[in-house]
């Protein structure tokens, strides 16, 4: 469902006639080999475009305003191969709406020490090119990320790479649709939020869609398609004898198909990109769709519980961050404490909706009674994440602003099994322990939901809020409480000037 490399970012290169011709024609020809390298590297998930050499005020503009409109133009990468001179880059830099990384590199690693003249020195100016460019940005105030390092280093190819990832995402959420079956859970605070708010921040829409829009999909569903399914179900996980052909609950597994079927068809119809549930409203709907709900998020849709839409972009958004990297993503919620004094640890879980790509052995796949909802028995997907390194993030709606919260943590496996409990469930020490953890998560105003991801890392997200402009706070292994609450209060000051869209 994802693919990123149908995605594309420009690279441009800046410079001046003031060198001359054969200067710039060597200029055309270095960024065309780094464009090329940076196609063939593992660690670009996109495609690279190479542009032609910026040299004007005219040229500049017209090209950044070609990048606001191309359909597949995440972003724009600028490198500065000589000295630019940054008031030619006002005017494009005015208009430029895509997310922007500047570059600071240089076309040669070494110096030759031997050999070095001013030609050479002329030719490659990027160490104050950079820096004149660096100028104008900040003296616009404008968001970007600067990379710095040399262009076939491994380590500046994997920041770059997480960079477009997280690039990709942001143009993902532009105009993406989320879909919201039913309302909110009645009277929870966290889950609500300002939706025309959130559109002009992030670029994704929510609206709200009636169970009897839903049904209609469920209800045209074939026995031949929910056949396929099961079969589907059947090489993929273990499946409980209840469940099995001629099993007493097997009945209850077909329904859960015939859930999943419609869903996607009304997703699928819809160009929907996520959607949320709210098990206080069922109407038409037989069961709880909680394997559907995990189905859909293994295939890249983002969700959230109880019309949580908020962590449902979000999931979608990470989902896409994630796209072809090791480990997984998915919707989480705390749920109970395991308060060890030597070793403290989060028990996360939901009803059922936990994605399988967290899963650390191949799910199992019951019937089990819920207990609420006021349905039939679900179905679900039942196994224990796998241990690791990790994060969970939240987004939260101030009032005046919108606020990330992310929390470093890493998975455990459990002391002891959990042969009681049929749901989906992972083990995780916060960091930097759970009393300064959750201390920090409850000041900071952090939801019961989050998005819990083992493939990607903090800064992925902060990348993320910083090309939507929004507030991000960490908490790692160097959180104090003192200093935590000294950033709320500093942040709250800052905040305070920025009017609310």
């Amino acid at each position: 469902m994802i693919d990123l490399k149908k995605m594309q970012v420009w690279f441009v290169t800046g410079s001046q006639h003031l060198y001359g011709d054969d200067a710039l024609r060597q200029v055309e020809e270095n960024s065309k080999k780094i464009v090329a390298a940076l196609n063939e590297a593992e660690e670009i998930p996109v495609e690279v475009v190479h542009k032609p050499t910026l040299t004007s005020p005219d040229s500049i503009r017209q090209l950044m305003t070609e990048a606001n409109t191309d359909e597949n133009c995440i972003g724009i990468i600028s490198w500065m191969h000589t000295f630019s001179p940054a008031r030619m880059w006002i005017g494009g830099l005015n208009v430029l709406r895509k997310p922007h990384l500047h570059f600071h590199t240089q076309f040669v690693r070494e110096i030759p020490w031997a050999d070095i003249d001013m030609d050479f020195m002329n030719l490659n100016q990027s160490a104050h090119g950079g820096r004149e460019f660096g100028f104008i940005n900040t003296r616009m105030r404008k968001n970007r990320k600067v990379i710095v390092g040399y262009w076939q280093d491994k380590e500046v190819l994997e920041e770059v790479g997480a960079w477009l990832r997280v690039a990709a995402a942001w143009h993902d959420s532009q105009g993406a649709k989320i879909a919201r079956f039913g309302d909110n859970m009645r009277q929870v605070a966290v889950t609500e939020g300002d939706k025309v708010a959130a559109q002009i921040t992030f670029g994704y829409e929510v609206n709200g869609y009636g169970l009897g829009d839903l049904v209609e999909y469920i209800d045209a569903v074939t026995a031949s398609q929910i056949a396929s399914l099961i079969e589907e179900y059947e090489a993929a996980y273990t499946l409980t004898d209840a469940v099995k052909a001629g099993g007493a609950k097997r009945a209850a597994l077909e329904e859960a198909a015939k859930i999943e079927l419609g869903m996607r068809s009304f997703l699928k119809e819809g160009g929907f990109k996520g959607f949320t549930t709210n098990f206080e409203n069922l109407t038409g709907l037989r069961q709880l769709p909680g394997l559907a709900v995990q189905r859909l998020m293994k295939d890249g849709y983002g969700f959230g519980a109880e019309g949580d839409w908020k962590t449902a972009a979000l999931l979608r958004a990470m989902k896409v961050m994630n796209s072809g990297l090791p480990g997984g993503t998915t919707f989480m919620e705390d749920y109970v404490y395991n308060l060890d004094p030597a070793r403290s640890t989060v028990l996360g879980a939901h009803m059922l909706e936990v994605c399988e790509t967290i899963a650390g052995e191949q799910p199992v796949l019951d019937i089990q009674p819920l207990a609420i909802g006021d349905r039939e028995d679900p179905a679900r997907l039942i196994f224990t994440g796998k241990p690791g390194p990790g994060i969970v993030a939240t987004l939260v709606d101030l009032g005046n602003r919108f606020r990330m919260i992310v929390n470093k943590i890493e998975a455990v496996e459990p002391p002891a099994d959990l042969p009681k409990l049929p749901v989906a469930r992972v083990l995780w020490e916060p960091q930097p322990d759970l009393k300064t953890s959750a201390t920090a998560w409850i000041l900071a105003g952090g939801a019961h939901h989050s998005v819990y991801s083992q493939a990607l890392t903090e800064s992925f997200v902060e990348d993320f809020c910083e090309i939507a402009g929004v507030e991000y706070l960490l908490i790692d292994e160097n959180t104090t409480i003192s200093e935590f609450k000294k950033e709320l209060r500093l942040n709250e000051i800052y905040y305070s000037t920025m009017p609310r869209l």
